[in-house]
């Protein structure tokens, strides 16, 4: 498993770690309108796939703002972003901050995606800080796992694997 701190203390990651060559394990979450998705509804299409401990944080508002500006340079690209936080939280900041390139989902019910990406973190029920990119054959491409849960990813490694990908 990825080793992980989160303000310079170990956690444990529930789940499987996802290697570049996975398949990409598929999900339940909650859209910000309650509805369900799961990597099946944006199948054939190429995703960028963010977790975060919570986007009422710093470094995570600061993250997704990141990638939903740089959304627009990167063609036939899907851009989502996992945390806990309640889908009407989730609505609320994506509202505030002008966010509409990037579809954030919450895993608050059930910690589906944490687990099944292996960034659920056991003692906070918060998600690691971790970015993945699934190809439209749903192969993994690109995995970080940040081994220091409150930092940023690398953006710019990221943005070339996203464009990278087919």
């Amino acid at each position: 498993m990825a080793n992980v701190t989160f303000k310079g203390n170990q956690v444990t990651l529930l789940g499987n770690e996802v290697k570049v060559g996975d398949k990409a394990p598929d999900f339940k979450v909650l859209a910000n309108d309650l509805s369900e998705v799961s990597l099946e509804n944006t199948k054939g299409q190429v995703r960028l796939i963010t977790s975060v401990p919570s986007l009422d944080t710093g470094v995570c508002d600061a993250e997704v703002r990141r990638f939903n500006q740089e959304a627009s340079q990167i063609d036939n690209v899907k851009i989502l972003t996992v945390s806990v936080d309640l889908p009407f939280a989730q609505k609320r900041w994506c509202a505030a901050a002008g966010i509409e390139n990037v579809q954030t989902l919450s895993d608050h019910r059930d910690l589906s995606f944490g687990e099944a990406y292996g960034v659920a973190i056991q003692e906070l029920r918060l998600l690691a800080r971790a970015v993945f990119v699934v190809d439209s054959s749903d192969t993994v491409t690109y995995v970080e796992y940040v081994s220091e849960a409150t930092e940023h990813p690398n953006y710019e490694a990221a943005i070339e694997a996203a464009k990278q990908a087919k």
